[in-house]
């Protein structure tokens, strides 16, 4: 049986997840967003209190308030190797003019990184975590899914009854549905569902109720709108 330990640091709310097989005594930490050293402590009592090591820390994209813990979880348990697709380097690199904007925004974006592909299979803490790739949010945004267990962590690429959004520099509206269509939603309507912020979801649930995902929604393949003729209208 695994177990899901969901936290929500910083400003933004962000999701931080402690994935974890029950009884083990080894973890994965996805999207550690501590920003203060109150967060800092709440994550490292819950693994002291479980008697929990975290085994790697994986990334499902580089912004800010995804990162904002990582240096410091890397102090406590150095050595510990931190997943990110390749193509979120600038987003590190960039990171402390964006976190500079929220109170406490200051953060060590020095980590070293692994870099992961789509398709990659990652053996953890006794889970094995196939990396999908989901740009669109972010150009190496990527959801990490546990097919035994049925658990996405889908970071901001698809929330519940929303998307992420594709405003921000690197993002892409049409590469962002294709992704959520081609890669997400195929996925069995039970699996539950961990975005990077707000509330779990399941397939099912954003098929049936997610506003986005509705018909005439579907990316344009080629970027162009062709004219609708109407019969009797001159």
């Amino acid at each position: 049986m695994i177990s899901v330990k969901c936290f929500h640091f910083n400003a933004l709310q962000t999701t931080c997840s402690v994935l974890s097989l029950e009884g083990g005594s080894r973890c994965v930490i996805a999207d550690p967003g501590m920003a203060s050293a109150g967060e800092r402590e709440r994550l490292g009592k819950y693994l002291s209190d479980k008697g929990l090591a975290p085994e790697a820390v994986l990334l499902t994209h580089g912004h800010f308030d995804h990162i904002f813990g990582v240096a410091a979880l890397l102090r406590s348990f150095p050595g510990i190797p931190v997943y990110m697709h390749p193509a979120e380097k600038k987003n590190v690199r960039i990171s402390p003019a964006y976190a500079s904007y929220i109170e406490g925004g200051d953060i060590d974006n020095s980590f070293p990184t692994v870099d992961i592909e789509g398709g990659d299979i990652l053996h953890l803490a006794g889970l094995e975590l196939e990396v999908i790739a989901t740009p669109g949010h972010a150009p190496g945004a990527v959801c990490f899914y546990d097919r035994t267990h049925g658990i996405l962590i889908s970071g901001d690429t698809l929330f519940a009854g929303s998307i992420g959004r594709s405003d921000l520099p690197g993002g892409d509206y049409d590469a962002l549905m294709a992704s959520i269509l081609s890669r997400i939603m195929v996925l069995p309507g039970d699996t539950d569902v961990i975005p990077g912020h707000g509330p779990a979801t399941t397939i099912a649930r954003e098929a049936a109720t997610n506003p986005f995902l509705q018909p005439f929604n579907e990316p344009d393949p080629d970027g162009d709108v062709d004219p609708i003729a109407l019969d009797g209208l001159d």
